[in-house]
């Protein structure tokens, strides 16, 4: 009797222990005021910096393209999968070594590099790091008005993610009365934008970075538009600068907060009252949607906990880089590809496509400070400050992609107020890169609504 009493008092303590410490995590704090100067660069803040913005043009060495080269032919033996494996073990190596044939022997790199330099690039120091951005603007806006929009990036995607959607938001059309100018940077660490030198730089800080730019380029307000970890620092950007932002397009909306999962868990004893009933497989049964998570998330840990591990892997080894990237591209857009051979790859893009965005991470070396913003993100100081849990003052619009991450219906209104457009799309994680039409025809729909509302004021 006495051990089931100290057992049944233990188990209540770890529980209360474990419910305070989770109330710590997930209780909203007051904002904190972030320094805008915070200097991110390699050793001690020069007296002045460089604010001049230069121009900027792809063009890697040839010493760069044969060490590639070398490496690809020398690829030691790749172990084959398990009879009857798809890509459920992650990505196959009899797909993988088609991928290799094809970056090794018909992979273009010059005709490549014309194709990335098409845009205007342009580098600028901001708090210390140079920041590679693309700059488009409307060739002949027709008395359009042009409106600033600021695109951002995630992982382990770049700006060419952007390239089929960028003319289409930046050419007029008769029956739109508005057309874009373009704004999309890299993420410092991320492709051609420089990495800190010191630690702390989190999605909220790089905001900051964000605001900055486009300040920089002289625009005070402006329109936004992130998926992936694009979305959170973009969401971070609209609570900290709301007088800045007109208006927010996100694909991956973030909630997490107490009545959130609260919500959740009760809708396992009525779904309807959390989400649509067409909804509902999206969510429940809980034990399904928890396993799913757990098993595709393994990357997020590592790259939270050991960055510069696994990226001493990643930048070493290109075939290395390629499986762990395209693997994502599988899994991302459909799950159910994992149960084919070609792993769907081919049913979205072409290899080519694919391989500039690999070759972006490669080229750059890139990989080791791509994976820091997971441990700059998931790190208790982060996650304790809580700025993601402030809902969101500006207009938003949420679009939900069927096979990416989901937000209900019922708990949108916990962090996005003032959501004034919500799609359902039928694609998947990489949805500007998957379906740039579809894509940037919804960030028309949502920038509509936004201007209506903003004219009003």
């Amino acid at each position: 009797m006495a051990f089931v009493l100290i057992t049944s008092s233990l188990f209540i303590v770890i529980l209360s222990s474990l419910g305070l410490l989770l109330m710590k995590i997930l209780t909203r704090k007051p904002l904190k005021k972030l320094n805008e100067n915070t200097y991110w660069g390699p050793g001690e803040r020069p007296k002045t910096l460089d604010t001049t913005i230069r121009e900027f043009e792809i063009e890697v060495p040839k010493e760069v393209l044969e060490d590639l080269q070398w490496r690809l032919d020398r690829l030691r033996p790749l172990i084959p999968p398990l009879e009857g494996i798809q890509q459920q073990y992650g990505m196959n190596t009899n797909l993988l070594k088609v991928v290799i044939d094809y970056w090794k022997n018909k992979y273009n790199w010059t005709e490549r590099q014309n194709y990335l330099n098409q845009f205007p690039q342009f580098k600028t120091n901001i708090q210390g790091l140079d920041i590679h951005y693309l700059h488009v603007k409307p060739q002949n806006p027709c008395n359009k008005k042009v409106l600033p929009l600021l695109i951002l990036h995630g992982w382990p995607g770049s700006v060419r993610e952007f390239y089929s959607m960028i003319p289409i938001l930046t050419t007029p059309t008769e029956d739109r009365e508005f057309v874009f100018e373009v704004i999309a940077p890299h993420i410092p660490g991320y492709g051609f934008s420089q990495a800190a030198a010191k630690p702390g730089l989190n999605p909220a800080e790089i905001a900051v970075i964000m605001k900055n730019l486009m300040n920089r380029l002289g625009f005070k307000k402006f329109y936004c538009q992130g998926g992936d970890f694009g979305a959170i620092i973009l969401q971070s950007l609209c609570i900290l600068y709301p007088e800045n932002v007109l208006g927010f397009h996100t694909n991956m909306a973030s909630i997490q907060t107490p009545m959130a999962y609260i919500k959740y868990f009760l809708g396992v004893l009525y779904p309807n009252w959390v989400t649509r009933p067409e909804h509902r497989m999206r969510i429940y049964p809980l034990s399904r949607s928890f396993k799913r998570r757990l098993r595709e998330t393994g990357y997020l840990h590592i790259q939270a906990t050991k960055p510069d591990t696994i990226g001493v892997a990643l930048t070493d080894s290109p075939a290395g880089l390629l499986a762990y990237i395209l693997e994502k591209f599988t899994t991302g857009t459909n799950s159910a590809w994992q149960a084919r051979e070609d792993g769907g790859l081919l049913e979205a893009w072409n290899y080519t496509d694919l391989l500039d965005n690999v070759m972006i991470y490669w080229i750059t070396g890139s990989a080791t400070t791509s994976f820091r913003l997971y441990a700059e993100t998931f790190n208790d100081e982060n996650l304790k400050e809580g700025l993601l849990r402030h809902p969101l003052q500006v207009p938003t619009a949420i679009a939900r992609y069927t096979r990416d991450f989901y937000v209900a219906d019922s708990i949108i209104d916990e962090l996005f107020p003032n959501n004034v457009y919500l799609s359902d799309i039928d694609g998947g994680h990489f949805a500007a890169f998957q379906l740039p039409e579809v894509f940037a025809n919804d960030v028309f729909c949502a920038v509509d609504k936004f201007e209506k509302i903003n004219i009003n004021k």
